[in-house]
């Protein structure tokens, strides 16, 4: 009978199987244990937010959606619409929707951040606690609030908060649909998914397989049901996910934006390129491609990338033992039934922790540490109600016994290897946790059989072994908002937690970038690290190599091309009305151009060194004669530093890898020619300055600008001198130079 009404959609389906009556009744301590967590979690996310180092490029997209909704819909980083982020919209929508209603500074944009990663945690136990019980939600609780990297990117302004928060709820509600047959949540877990794709495009659908795919599998009702509504799921899926690249694509490219990221100025090349398959291959303005990956943020692509020194004090505390409750929970529950809740739920974490683990350590594209925290929920749920599903074996079964004391001796020699690579940072922790863990397992085996008094005991031995786990990284992240300098390490564009415990920017060997007590250097200002050498972390690469000089906060696709970034510290970071930045350098001698006179002075506006040169914005302000744009840069980094300065479009023409064509000859002399635009900023090297690109098309304009374009003297703007030398100059033209 049961096979015929698997293959009947009309045949009445089954009920779900009943809970247990003991997870029916809430324990005392379950709501306020979960309330505890929740004010650590904001604290950790909260806590001297002022000091931290946002993302300015995020952080003038959300400043333009305050200004203009049609920048607010398509994600621009001006307000006049020139060009957008690299990302679809949604996360920049919801914080400039914050901003619109309480003003736009640190605290405002970061309030959704913060909503949303306790958020996570709330349906993270929520979703736990109805399959496993309170004690198991409240560890996965503990575990997801304390992940380090978890902790640096929700107090910063990119969008992975948000899109984790997504993905959880699409994976609970999917698991409830699963559990009770009914449609709805399902069609909500495919809205939460499409979400997520509109939030960080193809990362939002990493899980969605195995979310799927248990609930095919799994859910009572029959095949043909279930095919109808997966069917249905698959509808609002697609409308969820595509309703801003179609509503892109149905403007005219004239009315539109230039889309960031994209080598066309299309949603669809985005979501297949840069956002797509050039994470995971390389290319595509990811960098990697065959050359070790990662894009030079998170070392060497290969499965072991996640333990590596970069890596490894983010988030692999505790993967050894999620990978042990995942086994063991799948053999303790093989001859379940088809329908088993508790084995679909392992299934649904299992797969969700392997199939993000699998593709961040594989990726060839840009990498960058923070990405991680998306492992973190599938991490959290198997420490949960995997280690609830261990302890229960060893308790019960004596041919289980040893399961449990193994998986936290392996967690226990894991922690004490990683804080020992912070060589110097609280030497203290790593055996002090290694003495509580032997204590704790020893404390397990004498009284797992106990009961009464001694059963106080065991309980003891089981904090303790709790503690010993979470104690690692619970020191990495309580750094981040307590440490020296506090806002975390590598600045806003490159979050990360603890200290340092490599070197460079995570090639082979490491680098992690780092905060707190640095060997041989000490904390930049901005929230980045520098060691001995004078290496910053946290900047960015140069498209086809080379350093730069001026140091500088990268962008979160990062610079591809293998080059390194040094020099001096960066002030500010991208934080809201950031104040002045140091740098904008003076070079003396002049030149021609077409018989023009050519500027003594370049650069400062807004290099990649995070450089805003108060004089000559005040200039170009004066002298901005109802320009739409302020003035046009070169890259994305320079036009947010600008944006978030002076509050008014800067134009950014070949985003933030250089590689965006979003500036030609043609729309530059339209620009002009209408009054829209008088002031640009080129390199001399036809590539538009630093991160300016090496592309045709950047180069015909740089070309243009100089033949029609009246170079502007350093003196006009300036009463400073230095020899100090860039690679920027500015031009002025007016609709009679391009007659």
């Amino acid at each position: 009978m049961t096979s015929m009404t698997d293959t009947h959609s009309d045949a009445p389906a089954p009920p779900p199987p009943a809970e247990p009556p003991a997870e029916r009744r809430t324990p005392r301590w379950s709501l306020p244990a979960l309330l505890a967590i929740l004010v650590v979690a904001g604290v950790l996310y909260s806590w001297n937010l002022s000091s931290n180092s946002l993302n300015s490029f995020y952080s003038a997209a959300i400043y333009s959606g305050t200004q203009s909704w049609k920048a607010w819909f398509f994600g621009s980083i001006d307000a006049g619409n020139f060009l957008t982020v690299d990302k679809p919209p949604f996360a920049t929508m919801v914080m400039s929707l914050s901003c619109r209603v309480f003003g736009f500074g640190t605290w405002q944009m970061m309030l959704p951040q913060v909503a949303a990663g306790l958020g996570s945690i709330w349906v993270l136990h929520s979703s736990v606690k109805r399959v496993w019980g309170h004690v198991a939600a409240t560890v996965a609780a503990l575990v997801l609030a304390l992940t380090p990297i978890t902790v640096a990117i929700n107090r910063d302004n990119n969008p992975d908060t948000i899109l984790v928060l997504l993905m959880v709820g699409g994976a609970a509600l999917a698991l409830r649909a699963t559990r009770n047959g009914r449609l709805l949540p399902l069609l909500g877990s495919a809205a939460l998914f499409g979400l997520a794709f509109n939030t960080k495009m193809l990362q939002g659908y990493i899980a969605l397989p195995v979310v799927f795919a248990v609930y095919l599998y799994a859910s009572h009702l029959g095949w043909a049901r279930k095919a109808r509504n997966l069917v249905l799921a698959a509808v609002v899926l697609a409308v969820s996910s595509f309703w801003w690249a179609t509503a892109v694509s149905l403007t005219p490219a004239s009315e539109r934006p230039y889309i960031g990221g994209s080598t066309d100025g299309t949603a669809w090349d985005l979501i297949m390129g840069y956002n797509g398959f050039g994470r995971i291959l390389g290319g595509e303005g990811n960098g990697g491609g065959g050359g070790g990956g990662g894009g030079g943020f998170s070392g060497t692509a290969g499965l072991g990338r996640l333990f590596n020194d970069t890596l490894g004090g983010q988030i692999s505390w505790l993967i050894p033992f999620a990978a042990i409750a995942l086994v063991g929970g799948l053999v303790l529950r093989g001859r379940a039934p088809r329908t088993d809740l508790t084995r679909a739920a392992l299934v649904l974490w299992g797969g969700w922790l392997v199939l993000h683990y699998v593709t961040f350590a594989t990726a060839e594209g840009t990498m960058h540490p923070y990405y991680t925290t998306a492992v973190a929920p599938g991490i959290a749920a198997l420490c949960g109600g995997g280690g609830v599903l261990l302890w229960r074996a060893f308790r019960d079964d004596k041919r289980w016994a040893w399961v449990l004391p193994v998986a936290l001796a392996v967690t226990g020699i894991w922690s004490a290897v990683l804080l020992r690579r912070a060589s110097g940072w609280n030497g203290w922790l790593w055996p002090t946790t290694a003495v509580v863990m032997a204590l704790a397992i020893a404390g397990l085996l004498v009284f797992r059989t106990s009961t009464g008094r001694r059963l106080r005991l065991l309980a003891v031995a089981v904090a303790a072994a709790v503690v010993a786990s979470v104690a690692g990284p619970a020191a990495y992240a309580f750094s981040v908002p307590f440490g020296s300098g506090a806002g975390g390490g590598m600045g806003g564009s490159n979050p990360t937690a603890g200290p340092s415990t490599g070197g460079g920017m995570g090639g082979p060997g490491g680098g992690g970038g780092g905060r707190g007590g640095f060997p041989g250097g000490g904390e930049m200002p901005g929230g980045g690290s520098r060691q001995g050498g004078g290496t910053q972390q946290g900047g960015g690469e140069m498209p086809g190599g080379g350093s730069m000089p001026g140091g500088g906060e990268a962008p979160e696709g990062g610079f591809p091309g293998g080059g390194s970034q040094e020099g001096g510290p960066q002030q500010g970071g991208g934080m809201p009305g950031g104040g002045e930045m140091p740098g904008g350098g003076q070079e003396s001698g002049s030149g021609s151009g077409s018989g023009k006179q050519e500027s003594g002075r370049r650069g400062g506006a807004g290099g990649m060194g995070g450089n805003v040169d108060s004089e000559l914005i005040s200039y170009l302000e004066k002298h901005q004669d109802g320009a739409k744009w302020l003035l046009a840069v070169s890259n994305s980094q320079s036009a947010a530093q600008i944006i978030l300065k002076t509050k008014k479009p800067v134009i950014s023409m070949y985003g933030f890898t250089g590689s965006d064509k979003g500036m030609t000859v043609a729309k530059l002399k339209k620009l002009v020619e209408s009054g829209q635009l008088h002031y640009i900023q080129v390199g001399e090297s036809g590539m538009g300055g630093p991160m300016g690109g090496s592309n045709d098309v950047s180069s015909a304009v740089t070309k243009w600008v100089k033949k029609h374009g009246t170079a502007v003297k350093s003196s006009e703007y300036s009463k400073k001198s230095s020899s100090s030398t860039s690679s920027q100059s500015l031009y002025r033209l007016d609709a009679s130079d391009v007659d």
